[in-house]
Formats: structure tokens, sequence, C-alpha cells
């Protein structure tokens, strides 16, 4: 992946709540360097769908080894659904992770029976989440082992670092999120729209929608991307259940006190897709105890790791 050399500046945008003018202050920020993911390569050989003579639609991949796995409808599924489903790139992905290196078929001590797609959720023209179960034999003891799973692909999220007459700030996000019943204080994120694997395009864009904060791509430093390949350079907040794998993200710049303040408060989102976003400024050394967001954690964790290891680049100056 690469980057443009761009002119490193932080513009804050918000909104006079009178006029409904945006405004919008700059300061300028030094240009940590990139560094991409390492990309996975593994294509599964599909089938054609078919329908059993009184069962639900199936469709049938072929690993790489050549084997056939039935992939069938769960019971009131339509056609369409299960189509958009094997077609989505969320599918495509979850069988490449199964068959790379480090993937769970790769030594041949699992199998992979069959792949029961149970529900789809679309987000306009795209699937946005799947869930199906997968049937998957330890060979040695015949025995399966858990293998139910709610897709949801890339995600990203971004520590945004401000300092102001020699304090550290956070931008957080305060959202809606129904799943913990809950309003959640954390970073600004968000999931990637394709399977191009635009992660910082789509950090920068989030981050714009949830704060209306502008950044600029050569600014902003991978924080995962310090973990060992091993690890595929992102993290997984939830393995157990969700595919979902992260990229953290962090940015440091300098911001007035006025901009600070006009940051606090500021309502944000995308009211046509339901995004209720309150943005909130905190001290970032009270960040660890103040939210329970997994991804502010994280981010923390490997912030002060990286900066005890000598692996950030040097702030800006100015």
């Amino acid at each position: 992946m690469t980057s443009r050399s761009l002119v490193p500046f932080l513009t804050l945008c918000f909104f006079d709540s009178s006029s409904l003018l945006p405004l919008a202050v700059r300061f300028p920020l030094s240009s940590p360097t990139l560094h991409p993911s390492p990309q996975r390569k593994t294509h599964p050989r599909m089938s054609a769908v078919h329908h059993s003579q009184a069962g639900p639609p199936i469709h049938t991949i072929h690993l790489s080894g050549g084997e056939p796995v039935p992939v069938v409808a769960a019971h009131g599924l339509s056609e369409s659904d299960f189509r958009n489903a094997i077609d989505s790139a969320l599918f495509k992905q979850w069988l490449k992770n199964m068959q790379s290196e480090t993937g769970i078929l790769a030594n041949g001590s699992m199998s992979l029976r069959q792949v029961l797609i149970q529900g789809v959720d679309m987000f306009g023209g795209r699937v946005g989440f799947l869930k199906f179960k997968a049937d998957i034999t330890d060979k040695e003891t015949g025995k399966k082992v858990p293998g139910i799973v709610f897709s949801r692909g890339q995600s990203v999220a971004m520590l945004i670092l401000l300092e102001s007459e020699g304090e550290t700030f956070v931008v957080l996000t305060e959202q809606v999120r129904v799943p913990v019943g809950r309003f959640i204080l954390e970073l600004p994120a968000g999931m990637l729209d394709d399977d191009k694997g635009d992660v910082i395009g789509t950090a920068v864009r989030e981050v714009e929608e949830e704060t209306g904060i502008h950044l600029n791509l050569a600014d902003m430093v991978n924080l995962t991307a310090f973990l060992d390949p091993s690890t595929g350079c992102r993290v997984f907040p939830s393995p157990g259940g969700c595919d979902e794998e992260m990229s953290l993200f962090m940015y440091r710049g300098k911001a007035d006190r006025e901009v600070i303040t006009a940051l606090q408060g500021k309502e944000m989102g995308l009211r046509e897709h339901g995004e209720l976003i309150k943005v909130h400024v905190v001290p970032y050394d009270k960040l660890w105890r103040m939210t329970a967001d997994g991804k502010a954690l994280a981010a923390i964790a490997l912030y002060e790791m990286a900066k005890r290891e000598g692996l950030l680049p040097a702030p800006s100056t100015t």
C-alpha cells in the first residue's frame, strides 16, 4: 500500500449552531511512516448453486486440496440472501483465512465437512453481517469444535492525541450501542465498506464523519503494524464468535484550548444512517479508567509499548 506525499496539517472543522456555517482551525503536524498490513492469498474454487429435490439450496466449494464442501441454506433463508452470502467478500475472506499458512485447515488436523448459512443483513447492495455455522471436526479425536460464526470483516479505529498547553487530550465518541444496551464512550471507528482493503482511507473517513476532524493520510501511524507478522498485524476483539479483525491507528497533533472546547459535546454522525454521535475530549492520562471500550484500551497498550521501545516517530515540535 502506498500513500501520496501530503503537506502535514490537521484541520478541525465544526459548525456554528446559529449560522450552520463550517468553521475550521489548522495547525502543522509531523508525518510519521505508514506500515502496510500483510496480504493474504488463497482462492477456493466455487461451484454453482443447485437445489436438492426436497431441501434448501446447496452450493459446493472446493478447498485448495480439492476437497468438496457443501454450503447449505438454513430453513427460511431466501435464495437471493443465500447467493449474496456465498458471493460476499466476508465469506470469501473467511475461507482464505481457514486455508492460510496459519489457518485451521493448514496442517490437515482439522476437516471442514459443511457450512450452514443462517442469516444475512444487507447494507444497501452489500452484505454487512453474515451468520453461519461451520461443521469442523478434529481428525484425531473425531470431535467437533465450536463453529458458530458472526462475520462482519475488517474494521479500523483511531487514537487521536491533541496536545494543548502542555496537556494531552484524546478525542472520543459517545454512541448508542444496542447489543450491550448502553451508551459507550469509545474511539472513532468503522467497518471497511468493501474488499479493497483501504484501511487508511476508511480510518480518515470515519474520523471525519464521527468527529469533524480532517486528517492527512501521511500523518497517521499504524499501531497494529508494530505487532509480529505472525499475528497478521491486526487485533481480534472477539475471536470466539466473531471474525472482526481491527487495525488501530494513532494521530498526534497540537490544538488551542478554543479548539478543544469547540469539540467538546459536538454532535456528529450520519443521521440518515442512524448515527447519533456526541464528541468528547478527555485527558489522555485518565482515558484508561474512563472507558470500557476494548479498542481504546488496546490502542493505549500498543501506543505505550511502541513509545517505550522507541518505535514511534518524533512528535511535531511546532
